[in-house]
């Protein structure tokens, strides 16, 4: 199955509008959680930039896109290396606002088997609104695609899908962490929908027991509007149905150490490719090298690989 995207002809430059999270990562790795009222200790720990927006962001910019930031970031310690860090990473950083609010933290628990827990405290991310978009929005004119993702509130997500639909730009969503309040009614129009197995289950209410089940559920959302829906399924690789049809495209065999933050790898691969090329398969297919690449290191945005890496990584396949 072949489909192409024209993302935005003639715009200047192959930008990708990032409009979302950021958070510090407090990285716990642990032999197993504990039980209530026991104290445990546990062998590692790590500190890092993430957030589900963040770590799309930095994935894509690192394979050569230039990214911009529309985010909230809080008045505390993290700030200053949140806004850093984006750009070290080359993201542009006009609309990484300053918030009279504690930065989003998320403390994450990986266990031995790289099975991961995740707690996510929204601060300066719950404050991004409507209005920042507006303000931004003659910088994200000029983007080809706008990525969104649901750490942020649903207001300001359909604010930014209408924004997209108003100005002509593709919109991608994440849907991410679910979120039982999400209206499909205002989501069904977005251009590609990527919600993992358990997302997919939240938005239409059906079973995602088994691959049949998967396929009823992503044909809800296709048939609701939604011109590509693209589900991950880890191991399984990921489903993807468009008005030419679907198909079931394998995942990358690979030893996981860690798994957090993959999925944020996936999209930001795949949004890469896609305003560098408009191939949408092609897009899907490199997108999970990349995720299964980045689960083989510890870490989130850390695990991402450079254009350079992964290139070595996708040669090292071919042969």
């Amino acid at each position: 199955m072949a489909s192409r995207c024209d993302c935005v002809p003639g715009a200047d430059d192959p930008r990708i509008a990032v409009i979302g999270s950021n958070m510090v990562d407090l990285i716990s790795y642990i032999r197993r959680m504990p039980h209530e009222g026991e104290t445990l200790e546990a062998p590692d720990f790590a500190m890092g930039c993430g957030g589900k927006g963040a770590n799309q962001a930095v994935a894509a910019s690192r394979l050569g896109s230039k990214v911009l930031m529309v985010t909230r970031v809080g008045n505390d310690i993290f700030a200053e290396n949140t806004i850093a860090n984006f750009r070290r990473n080359g993201i542009d950083t006009t609309y990484v606002l300053p918030t009279d609010a504690t930065s989003g933290v998320a403390p994450i628990f990986v266990d031995e088997e790289s099975h991961n827990s995740i707690l996510i405290i929204k601060g300066a991310n719950a404050l991004l609104s409507p209005a920042d978009l507006a303000a931004a929005e003659a910088d994200v004119a000029r983007c080809r695609l706008i990525v969104l993702q649901l750490e942020i509130p649903l207001e300001t997500v359909y604010a930014a899908i209408d924004m997209g639909h108003r100005l002509g730009i593709p919109v991608l969503l994440n849907p991410a962490p679910a979120q039982p309040d999400l209206l499909l009614e205002r989501v069904r129009g977005c251009d590609f929908l990527v919600p993992n197995e358990s997302e997919l289950s939240l938005l239409t209410g059906m079973p995602v027991d088994t691959e049949q089940d998967v396929r009823r559920a992503a044909s809800v959302l296709h048939r609701a509007g939604v011109r590509h829906v693209v589900v991950t399924l880890g191991s399984r690789g990921v489903l993807w149905l468009s008005d030419e049809g679907e198909e079931l495209l394998p995942a990358t065999s690979a030893h996981a150490l860690d798994t957090t933050g993959a999925g944020d790898a996936f999209i930001g691969c795949f949004s890469h490719v896609l305003v560098e090329t408009g191939d949408i398969r092609e897009a899907i297919v490199q997108a999970n090298v990349y995720a299964g690449d980045s689960v083989t290191k510890r870490g989130t945005q850390t695990s991402y690989a450079t254009a350079e890496e992964f290139a070595r990584v996708r040669a090292e396949l071919e042969r």
